[in-house]
């Protein structure tokens, strides 16, 4: 019950933070000063991996509740085809874009790019397998592309963790280029070899079981 509790206040928090954050400042102004001016040259970029971002972060711990599955399959398949038609492959898109311009030099770029083209991946075959009626495959797919997506709540942990350890901006944003999402996907393989993961184990990494 925590962990689901924490995981939906992690993302539905960072989506909203995220929606009227950039709807309501002018374009830069929750980013750190150094990245500002790459971020006001590329509006349309930045805008359109914001909101599709927001919509996966938001709807993705909802497509793991067994509840809705169960009782509500309709609401269940109208949110993954948002999922991963607007927030995975829109946002998965603009993020590649950016990735070209992100702030930290080439590791950074690269980091943030791996990133992009794992979303989509992963993505593409948790489409491919639903389209088969492969559900459990599906499930396994959509893990994966969501502790990806989930990369968006450790950024904004990691981001001010070292800045409070006092690790300057311009050597921590590379690492955590890296080191927002590749635990995660670590975690997840680890389930998929040691777990097989299985529906309730893989559940439990998502941190929803039930409900």
């Amino acid at each position: 019950m925590l962990r689901n509790a924490t995981l939906y206040f992690l993302s539905l928090g960072v989506a909203a933070y995220a929606v009227l954050g950039y709807a309501a400042m002018p374009l830069g102004a929750l980013v750190h000063p150094n990245m500002r001016a790459d971020f006001v040259v590329h509006p349309l970029g930045v805008y359109s991996h914001v909101f599709a971002a927001a919509t996966a972060l938001a709807f993705g711990p909802f497509q793991f509740s067994t509840r809705l599955r169960a009782t509500r399959t309709q609401l269940h398949r109208w949110m993954g085809r948002a999922y991963l038609g607007v927030g995975v492959l829109i946002g998965g898109l603009s993020g590649l874009y950016l990735s070209r311009f992100a702030f930290g030099g080439l590791a950074a770029k690269a980091g943030f790019a791996m990133l992009a083209v794992c979303w989509l991946y992963t993505g593409l075959r948790a489409f491919l397998a639903i389209r088969r009626g492969a559900i459990d495959e599906h499930r396994k797919w959509m893990l994966r592309n969501y502790s990806l997506a989930f990369a968006a709540v450790m950024l904004r942990i990691y981001i001010p963790v070292s800045a409070l350890i006092g690790v300057d901006f311009a050597v921590a944003y590379p690492v955590i280029a890296w080191a927002c999402w590749t635990p995660n996907v670590f975690v997840v393989e680890w389930l998929a070899h040691n777990q097989s993961l299985q529906p309730t184990a893989t559940a439990r990494f998502a941190g929803v079981g039930r409900g």
